[in-house]
């Protein structure tokens, strides 16, 4: 984990708590995860194969997060389209995966702030558990 954890205000213990659901729900295919706000990030795990250094890495993630960020806007409206009145409903909005040619990005929400994570290809299905894990500590109160 990033030893400079500053620019969204995350505390330690939820990082290190939004690190450990991630990484015990996906394993080792588990690329990166990262803390967002409307405003900054914070890397939280990257595996060391992937990049030459961490400026390397937090320069790509960088790019991922600006792209990302539209979840903050977008929130609303999908939650109009899903109480929607003219049909039948597609639930609340939950996360958000895409599919790659060699992996996945998932985005999860809650509140102010967001967590994305990356993984090498594997089964979807271990998404939902992590998610589950991530929104939880997302939604726990904050201890600062």
């Amino acid at each position: 984990m990033s030893s400079d954890i500053a620019e969204t205000g995350i505390d330690g213990g939820r990082a290190e708590s939004v690190l450990s659901a991630t990484r015990t729900g996906l394993g080792d295919e588990l690329r990166s995860v990262v803390y967002f706000t409307p405003s900054a990030f914070d890397l939280l795990y990257v595996r060391s194969d992937l990049y030459p250094s961490a400026g390397d890495a937090r320069t790509r993630k960088a790019q991922l997060v600006a792209l990302e960020r539209v979840g903050f806007a977008e929130r609303s409206v999908r939650t109009d389209i899903a109480r929607s009145d003219d049909g039948p409903g597609i639930g609340q909005y939950d996360f958000t995966v895409r599919f790659h040619e060699d992996g996945f990005v998932v985005r999860v929400l809650a509140g102010d702030g967001g967590v994305l994570f990356t993984t090498d290809s594997m089964d979807v299905g271990a998404f939902r558990e992590a998610v589950t894990a991530i929104r939880g500590v997302l939604d726990a109160p904050n201890d600062r």
